[in-house]
């Protein structure tokens, strides 16, 4: 029994806690974590979507660039924070899907400590050549690379990242033997191709476009199964004869594991919301992001699978990471 005495100063508690929880998400300001430095498309949609947030709920959406070990930093500072949907990171197929074959001994689980709320965009890839290397397609270039086996050199932007994987893909599906040379970004491992130090390199359509149609590079072919529409005369590698090949980078939303079901339904909604602004929408996709969205269980059945998918990508090209 509660001593009478008591029940006024209890039933007093209960309004101050009632009153606390009913708050309108957001409280107070939130912060988007983005796990790439400043500048780029991925920066930029990040940006474009913490503005929006921040003028719907009337709260700053602060975004937090913390590039740096394959996205590792980023997710970690989101896994371990407190689960109130305040703390929001921008994830991509590195730190949900690439990095536990790659990292066995993570700070974060990327099942276990995020809340999916959906995924966003797909960016395809090019495959891109050196102006004067002797092939015009994907098929003269798997010719050459068979009949001069270990000549072929490919640069990406590092270990890990997906332009490495479509490297990896690439000989797994071929059989070519490709010498894999990773730099420090995009831009180095583009800039290395027109140079003349590699002869191949993975990358995304908004940046290596420019210079395919300046003839600085050759597109081979999209990475994706579809055509782009930025550049609908590209072929995919695809319908090249590589009919299985799909290696796109993407990026989700996700909160910290914990966060209130009705947080996730609120963010879920406002993300839907934004990305289908007209506003929004065409200038992602005049960059050659594909929209995506989804349902937070298809996030999260997606990050699974995306997982085993890499996993079995890295353990059958041999790919370690010191």
């Amino acid at each position: 029994m509660i001593p009478l005495r008591l029940l006024p100063v209890l039933l007093s508690s209960l309004a101050v806690w009632t009153q606390a929880h009913a708050q309108p998400y957001p409280t107070r300001p939130v912060r988007m974590v983005i796990p790439l430095p400043p500048g780029g498309v991925t920066d930029a949609m990040g940006r474009l979507l913490a503005q929006k947030f921040s003028e719907s709920w009337g709260q700053p959406v602060v975004p937090d660039n913390r590039p740096g070990g394959a996205g590792i930093i980023a997710a970690e500072a989101v896994a371990r924070a407190t689960p109130d949907g305040h703390t929001l990171l921008l994830g991509n197929i590195n730190t949900h899907g690439i990095n536990p074959s790659l990292y066995p001994r993570m700070p974060y689980d990327p099942v276990r400590d995020f809340a999916p709320v959906t995924l966003l965009v797909s960016v395809p890839n090019l495959l891109l050549v050196h102006p004067a290397l002797p092939a015009k397609n994907v098929q003269e270039l798997i010719a050459l690379g068979r009949a001069k086996p270990g000549t072929l050199n490919a640069s990406s932007p590092g270990n890990g990242t997906s332009g490495h994987m479509g490297v990896a893909v690439f000989v797994s599906m071929t059989g070519v033997k490709i010498t894999h040379v990773p730099y420090k970004g995009p831009a180095p491992a583009l800039q290395a191709v027109m140079g003349g130090e590699t002869q191949m390199v993975f990358d995304t359509i908004f940046q290596a476009l420019p210079h395919a149609r300046a003839g600085r590079v050759k597109a081979l072919g999209l990475s994706v199964p579809q055509r782009s529409a930025l550049a609908p005369e590209i072929p995919t590698i695809a319908e090249q004869g590589l009919p299985d090949f799909n290696v796109s980078p993407w990026f989700a939303l996700f909160a910290t594991a914990g966060t209130p079901p009705a947080t996730i339904r609120k963010l879920h909604a406002e993300t839907v919301t934004v990305m289908e602004k007209p506003d929004v929408s065409e200038r992602l996709q005049s960059q050659g992001l594909k929209i995506e969205l989804g349902t937070p269980a298809a996030l999260a059945g997606y990050v699974k699978s995306e997982i085993a998918r890499w996993n079995k990508v890295v353990r059958e090209a041999g790919i370690k990471v010191e």
